[in-house]
This record gives C-alpha cells, sequence and structure tokens, in this order.
C-alpha cells in the first residue's frame, strides 16, 4: 500500500478563513498547541472591519500557527501502481478464452526446467529386438519418432499404437556400395517439415523422402566416396553434408513434385581444410554459417552463403570429440569430447570463460549434445543422461536439494556375447536424444559403446 506523509507549511491565511476543530479521532495527531484554535466567522469579520482603513492586513501574532500539520490521514486513498497478474496457466488461458487479459507467453524451457527440477521425468523402454545401435532421431509429431539405426535401417515407432514401422531404404542408380557399411548416422527435417534427409541404402549417398507419407522423392549421389555422417538444412532447399572422407557437399533439391524419384548430383563438393573426417555439422542461422566438427580436434567454419571455408579452431579437448550442438539464442556451440562438454562463442571459436563443462563421469564420453533455451542435455557413454543450466553455469540440481538431476538409463537389449561379469557392468551410450515440441518428452537411444557389441537401447522420458 502507498503511504501518504503531509508536511506542514508555514504562513497566514485569509482572515475570512474557518479552522474546524479536529475530531476527537484524529487529536492524537495534531500538534497540542493547535488545539485551542477556533476562528468564527464573527471574529473574521470584526477584524477585517476595523483594519478596513488600512492599505495593507496583516495577521495577529495568535494566528501564525493556523495551519494543521498531519503525519498521515486516514482518509487518504491509495490505488495500486501495477494490476496484478496472475501466473496460472488456468487463469491466462481463461483470460485468453474471454478475450480480454495482457499479452503473455511463457518461456520455452519452462515446461523442461519444471519437470526436471520437480522430478517428473519417468523412463518408458521401448522395445526394438534385435536392432543394433540406434545413432540419430527425430520427432516428427506428437505421436511419432523416426530414427536409424547401424543395421543400415530406418524406422518409424508409433506412442500411441506402440507399433514399429520399417521405411523402405533408396537405392542409388550405380547400385554402388561402400567396402563395409556404417548404418545410418543422420537424418535432417527442412524447415517446413515437408522432406526427410537420411542415408541411402549406399550409406555414401542421400535419400529425400516426403512427409509424412515418406514417399520417395530423390537420392544425391556421387558426392561422398566414404560413410556420410551429418546432414544440415539451410533452408527448404538446401542440405549440407559432411563425410568421413573429409569432404563436404553442397545440395539443392529442386522438383518434390517428380512423379519418380530423380537421381542428381551436388551442387559444390569441397575439401574441409585441416580436417580429418568431418563428424558433425551445426547450421548459425544468425551469422549464416556453418559449422564442422572433425575427428582431428578442429572445428572450422564455412559461409553458407558461398559455401567457402573462412577459419579453423583447434579445440583444447581434442579426443573423441563426435557431437557438435547450437544455441541461437546466446549464438553458442557445445563440443562434446571424450570428458568434457566445451562452450564457444560462435563468433570467434574461443572458449567462454566457466563454461569448461567437465562431465560428472570422467572418461566416459560425451555421446551427444543439444540445447532447450539454456538447459544443455548431455548423453554420455555409460547410460547418463546430464543437465546444465547455462544461466547459472552449473548442473541442474533437484528442487531444494543439492543433488544433480541425471537420467540412469536401463539396459535394453545386448547381444549375450560376453560373460556375465562383463554383462553385469554394461550401459548403453546415449547416441542421439531430441525433445518433442512441448519440451515435456525426451526421446533417448543408442547401444553398446563398443564397436564389435550388437545391442539397443530407447526409451522416452516423460
Amino acid at each position: 500500500m502507498a503511504r501518504v506523509v503531509k508536511k506542514a507549511v508555514y504562513g497566514t491565511l485569509p482572515s475570512s478563513v474557518r479552522v474546524q476543530q479536529p475530531s476527537q479521532r484524529d487529536s492524537s495527531r495534531i500538534n497540542p498547541v493547535q488545539n485551542n484554535i477556533n476562528l468564527d466567522r464573527e471574529d473574521s469579520q470584526s477584524e477585517s472591519s476595523s483594519s478596513s482603513g488600512n492599505s495593507s492586513v496583516e495577521c495577529s501574532p495568535r494566528r501564525r500557527d493556523e495551519f494543521l500539520r498531519y503525519e498521515d490521514s486516514d482518509e487518504e486513498e491509495t490505488y495500486p501502481t501495477s494490476s496484478k497478474i496472475s501466473h496460472s496457466f488456468v487463469d491466462l488461458v481463461s483470460q485468453r478464452s474471454l478475450g480480454h487479459g495482457h499479452p503473455a507467453s511463457v518461456n520455452w524451457e519452462y515446461g523442461t526446467r519444471h519437470l526436471l527440477t520437480n522430478g517428473n521425468f519417468r523412463e518408458h523402454q521401448i522395445q526394438l529386438g534385435e536392432m543394433n545401435k540406434i545413432f540419430c532421431s527425430q520427432w516428427l509429431n506428437g505421436h511419432q519418432i523416426v530414427f536409424g539405426s547401424k543395421c543400415n535401417r530406418l524406422s518409424v515407432y508409433d506412442l500411441n499404437k506402440k507399433e514399429l514401422f520399417s521405411i523402405p531404404l533408396l537405392r542409388s542408380l550405380q547400385n554402388r556400395q561402400p567396402e563395409s557399411q556404417c548404418g545410418i548416422h543422420a537424418l535432417a527435417i527442412n524447415p517446413s517439415q515437408t522432406v526427410l534427409a537420411t542415408g541411402a541404402e549406399n550409406t555414401n549417398d542421400i535419400a529425400f523422402y516426403s512427409l509424412p507419407t515418406f514417399d520417395p522423392l530423390a537420392i544425391g549421389e556421387g558426392a561422398h566416396s566414404d560413410w556420410m555422417f551429418d546432414l544440415k538444412w539451410l533452408d527448404d532447399c538446401f542440405l549440407v553434408s559432411g563425410s568421413r572422407d573429409t569432404k563436404m557437399a553442397l545440395w539443392k533439391l529442386e522438383d518434390v513434385y517428380h512423379p519418380t524419384v530423380i537421381n542428381f548430383k551436388a551442387l559444390a563438393v569441397k575439401r574441409c581444410k585441416t580436417a580429418e573426417k568431418v563428424r558433425a555439422l551445426a547450421f548459425n542461422k544468425r551469422d549464416v554459417e556453418i559449422a564442422a566438427l572433425s575427428l582431428n580436434g578442429y572445428i572450422h567454419l564455412w559461409k553458407a552463403d558461398t559455401f567457402k571455408q573462412t577459419g579453423s579452431q583447434k579445440l583444447h579437448y581434442g579426443m573423441e570429440n563426435v557431437c557438435l550442438g547450437y544455441q541461437e539464442e546466446r549464438n553458442l556451440y557445445a563440443v562434446g569430447s571424450r570428458s568434457h562438454t566445451t562452450i564457444l562463442d560462435a563468433r570467434s571459436l574461443q572458449q567462454i570463460q566457466n563454461k569448461n563443462i567437465a562431465s560428472l563421469y570422467p572418461t566416459c564420453g560425451i555421446r551427444s549434445v543439444s540445447f532447450r533455451g539454456d538447459i544443455l542435455t548431455i548423453g554420455t557413454g555409460t547410460g547418463s543422461i546430464l543437465f546444465y543450466d547455462l544461466r547459472t553455469s552449473k548442473y541442474m540440481l533437484y528442487k531444494d536439494t543439492t543433488r544433480e538431476i541425471v537420467f540412469k538409463t536401463n539396459t535394453g537389449w545386448v547381444a549375450a556375447d560376453d560373460s556375465p561379469q562383463v554383462m553385469a557392468r554394461y550401459t548403453p551410450a546415449i547416441y542421439t536424444h531430441c525433445y518433442d515440441g512441448s519440451g515435456t518428452r525426451l526421446f533417448a537411444a543408442g547401444g553398446p559403446l563398443a564397436v564389435e557389441r550388437r545391442g539397443n537401447y530407447a526409451a522416452v522420458w516423460s
């Protein structure tokens, strides 16, 4: 409540003014000297007539304290300076339905942060049979997830029906096969959600499907001589790919309504300088740049509009750099390594102070990273999912505790090729994870970290 304080102003009043005797309720707030003041109209008139002959009227000495002083006023009405705005979702939705109320929006990470800190996420495991190692994934909509595996299978899982659908792979025109299959390491959906790009039957080539029907559209071929590791859309037509052969290719998908599957070549294919095996890509919309991560511990920048490499930066932690994430609001990159997640300024590629994040599990290997607002989600090689808060520069904690938020996964399915002692210590690597549009569900998947072992893990945390 606002408080009004009245301060005294000392002076004289006109002789015609009548000052009322204060009530008993307010008398305690009035100077005792002033309690005897009581002017009536007759006194004022007589004094005025006695001095009518003078050119000026002078107040008598007894009237110099005619003003009353108040420290507070009970009759003063106060009004709030700002209206109270409810933070309840129910109130906001109700006001919106009535057509009035102040415009309000919710931070898009709010739901994720609320569920994490209150410990509301639970693991709901998905059975995938004997599929081997899930490498990449994306949400198609609120109930379907598409993912690719090391055994070169492209699959869609329906959460409502609890069914798994297999998508036929596209075969290149020349029907070339690589020396060894690496599986599907990458898939990407264009901004308009109309086209999916992923690996073809030949893992060096790129297959394009129409969404949501998965009708075959085209095959991009001839650009890479080794496994294709990552894909990133620049817009609805242009796509960039990075490969184990140290090359990057720029593709343009023009006619998506062609009646038959078309085979086409890349617009440009260039070697990434100072790189050995391009492992991951990220597109920086703010600076119109492409960031490429190579397995020899370098991060490289390319101008997207000219497709020219502009620089390379050696990473402080350069072992097992296999994942790269981009945060648009803060213009940051996150790079995973064997034991750290490094946060880089996208403009200078320099490490940001106090943003060199040591893993809670040393030497576990960081296998996947993603941003949702200021929440950095980290998938490790030991079956753990970690959450780091960029605002506080520390791992997120459960509400009212000092305990870090860590998701411990089940083992999933693994081929029993080892001794029971080895199997008892087994945990899957989290090769991929992604949030749905609301941020209230997290799909995480992977499999054994060792190359020779077979197995899979997949679950929705909600």
